[in-house]
């Protein structure tokens, strides 16, 4: 490349430096990002702030202080914001500005992904459902309606973190942003539109002049002055796009999510202690922990659908907010090695030298410092080798990093501090009332239509339930009434779950799964001569957060709805008049809050017993430890304390597959390390202590299938 041409290709750097120099204090170089004027090795962590509570954010951010972060990463969650169009909402775990502004004063700094588009886990992606009702509306793609849309909340929040001074030029802790979201792979298959559109997100950010630079993770084609990074277990591999942009890892996956039906995954602290090394070592200056305390999906936020109220993640701070030991306490020792090795990182570029068959010494060397970081990738034999004169030995997969080239101050997979797992401690049971939800009756929120409708168009996932009824005539001379062999029901779902009931009597239920939330109901139904109810309960279960184009992904029964064994052969019902109700009635009279829960008939608490409410007060245990339900003893439902969402529960949806012997070396391998295969999912749910009163705290639990509430129990949890 000739001077000229290197000039032209550096001139969108050139010209974003000049027009933000007035007033950026921060900015980048190949090897790192700059602020005031200082390279930075920077050690980042992911705590959501709407997956905790604004109690526990001043802990959870001094753990991660005091594990040796630098910073902290959260997405933006636009439905949270924004749940009516131009309606906004910034309160309670949604009080962004109070987050950053904590973060701030602990001494840290933030790294915004404002997306908004956000995927982790999180119910429709993170955007919220009127914009899927937006007339000509296609989601991330060259699309005016939702680039609109997505430039307005961008800019909202850009608007909204100037007003307070949060960017790192106005002496706020924002260094910098993100806009998008992993879009490179949908990018691959959207074509010519999807191109333009990444473009047009990562000029329209630009134009936003927050003084700091802008990134877009999974994004080979990031156009300048927006810095492409890299997701995933390891990111070794990873270059930029362009030889002047700094190398930075946006999500170190500390472990993985869980869903409903799915193990429990988990990471073993040695290969993410690895991963880190080998990506410092070959001139990495940013990573970000993915999550590094991932909280719990309160309400119906998770997405999927199927995914776990829990995001543990497997995270160095659990869901609860306590300190996994040992994965923290070895990524903190991580830390201080490479903090010492700063000096040298950001001044030096790094020779690789072979000391051995699979072992190799990364150096970086200055006039002033040098560093070293002494690896061994064999997957299962140590190795001893010789480095500047001296021996070291080294363990199978592992790096030694020797911050003055000489004295080796840690090893990847010497795990020093201890290892102490979390107790669930049993406080106490409850006294149980309970109301029944009808199943045989509608009320005058209640309208009729021909044929069927796909659910979320008709709920705007208000709720997560929507009624299907409809009428079946059978006459005095049907067959199936003298021999009793009954006719077949067979209902088509798009997902996620559903419960069948038979004039009033239930019968059965089925559901799908994270892989195919699809399902298919198929049994002999009991029907008298006369008018019969057929009433299906459509459940979602989470909307989907992942895929291209998945705002056009369908819930509820879209049919063919069939009965099969009558003399005429097959009736069809899916054209015929249908009834539809939005939401169940205890939705509707808000059992779940202390005034609704009071304006209805409790009863003697009954076991087994499909689409039940029950409730129970208790008085808050003594201590500060947070705080569990056993939920094991139930089938499916969701559960409210004092008003509060803790979320949805589904005990009884077991782990398939097999669990081995966690191992790592060569490749991390997610399929072996896990656990709870054949056992539940989620037993445990997260009660905050902050929604607790002393006494009197009104428990209510809404069962869908027929668990027994009397093995519900709460815990502490302990370390």
């Amino acid at each position: 490349m000739g001077p000229k041409n290197g000039f032209l290709a550096l001139l969108p750097l050139v010209l974003w430096l000049l027009n933000t120099a007035a007033d950026a204090s921060v900015s980048y170089d190949r090897k790192a990002i700059i602020i005031n004027g200082q390279r930075r090795i920077l050690l980042s962590g992911s705590i959501h702030y709407p997956r905790s509570t604004p109690e526990m954010w001043p802990d959870l951010i001094q753990k991660a202080k005091d594990g040796g972060l630098d910073v902290i990463q959260t997405y933006v969650f636009w439905n949270g914001h924004e749940p009516s169009p131009g309606q906004y909402y910034f309160e309670d775990r949604y009080d962004l500005v109070r987050f950053v502004k904590l973060v701030k004063q602990a001494g840290l700094y933030v790294h915004l992904r404002i997306g908004p588009y956000v995927c982790a886990e999180w119910n429709f992606g993170g955007f919220p459902v009127w914009l899927k009702f937006v007339s000509g509306i296609s989601f991330r793609t060259d699309n005016g309606p939702f680039k609109a849309a997505m430039q307005k909340f961008t800019e909202k929040i850009v608007s909204l973190m100037k007003s307070e001074g949060l960017f790192e030029g106005q002496g706020g802790p924002i260094i910098f942003s993100q806009v998008e979201n992993e879009f490179g792979p949908m990018e691959s298959v959207g074509g010519a539109a999807a191109k333009s559109y990444a473009n047009w997100a990562a000029k329209m950010a630009v134009g936003l002049n927050t003084g700091v630079p802008w990134v877009m993770c999974k994004q080979d084609d990031a156009p300048d002055p927006v810095i492409n990074t890299c997701n995933g277990f390891y990111c070794d591999y990873f270059s930029p796009n362009k030889p002047y942009k700094p190398t930075m890892w946006t999500e170190a996956w500390t472990g993985w999510f869980t869903a409903f039906g799915g193990p429990v995954p988990h990471r073993p602290v040695e290969d993410l202690a690895f991963a880190v090394a080998r990506f410092i070592q070959k001139g990495g200056s940013f990573v970000n922990y993915y999550m590094y305390h991932g909280g719990t999906n309160f309400g119906r936020t998770a997405g999927g659908p199927f995914i776990t109220t829990s995001y543990d993640y497997d995270a160095p701070i659990d869901e609860y907010g306590l300190l996994r030991k040992p994965k923290w306490g070895h990524l903190r020792d991580l830390h201080k090695a490479i903090k010492l090795c700063e000096p040298a990182l950001v001044s030096a570029d790094p020779t690789e030298v072979a000391i051995g068959n699979y072992e190799k010494a990364h150096v970086f060397k200055s006039a002033s410092s040098c560093a070293a970081f002494l690896a061994n990738y064999h997957p299962s034999s140590s190795a001893t080798v010789t480095y500047n004169g001296l021996r070291y030995d080294l363990p199978a997969w592992s790096i030694s990093i020797l911050p003055d080239c000489k004295t080796a101050v840690f090893n990847t997979a010497t795990v020093k501090s201890p290892t102490v797992p979390a107790k669930m401690n049993p406080v106490g049971g409850f006294s149980w009332e309970s109301y029944n939800e009808e199943t045989n009756a509608l009320d005058d929120s209640s309208f009729t239509k021909n044929g069927l409708y796909e659910q979320i168009s008709l709920t705007w996932d208000k709720s997560d339930y929507l009624w299907y009824t409809t009428n079946v005539d059978i006459g005095q001379n049907e067959q199936f009434l003298k021999t009793g062999y009954w006719p077949l029901l067979t209902i088509y779902s798009a997902g996620h779950a559903l419960l069948v009931f038979i004039n009033g009597q239930q019968g059965g239920t089925v559901y799908g799964g994270l892989d195919n939330p699809k399902l298919t109901y198929s049994k002999n139904v009991k029907l008298r001569a006369g008018s019969n109810k057929i009433s299906i309960l459509s459940v979602a279960v989470g909307l989907p957060n992942v895929g291209n184009h998945f705002e056009t992904w369908n819930a509820g029964v879209l049919g063919p709805v069939t009965l099969s064994g009558l003399n005429e052969g097959k009736r069809d019902l899916t054209s015929q008049k249908w009834t539809y109700q939005i939401g169940l009635r205890g939705e509707s009279l808000g059992l779940h809050s202390l005034s609704g829960s009071s304006s209805v008939e409790w009863g003697a608490a009954a076991a087994k017993q499909p689409l039940t409410w029950y409730k129970a007060f208790f008085n808050a245990p003594a201590g500060n430890d947070p705080l569990a339900l056993d939920m094991g003893s139930m089938g499916k439902g969701q559960i409210w304390v004092n008003g509060q969402g803790i979320g949805r529960y589904w005990p009884g949806y077991k782990a398939s597959g097999s669990c081995g012997t966690c191992y790592y070396g060569g490749t991390y391998n997610e399929k072996k390390c896990q656990s709870n295969c054949g056992d539940s999912s989620q037993r445990w749910y997260h009660i905050p202590r902050s929604w607790l009163n002393p006494t009197g705290n009104l428990l209510v639990v809404f069962e869908e299938w027929g668990g027994d509430p009397t093995g519900i129990s709460l815990a502490t949890r302990t370390a």
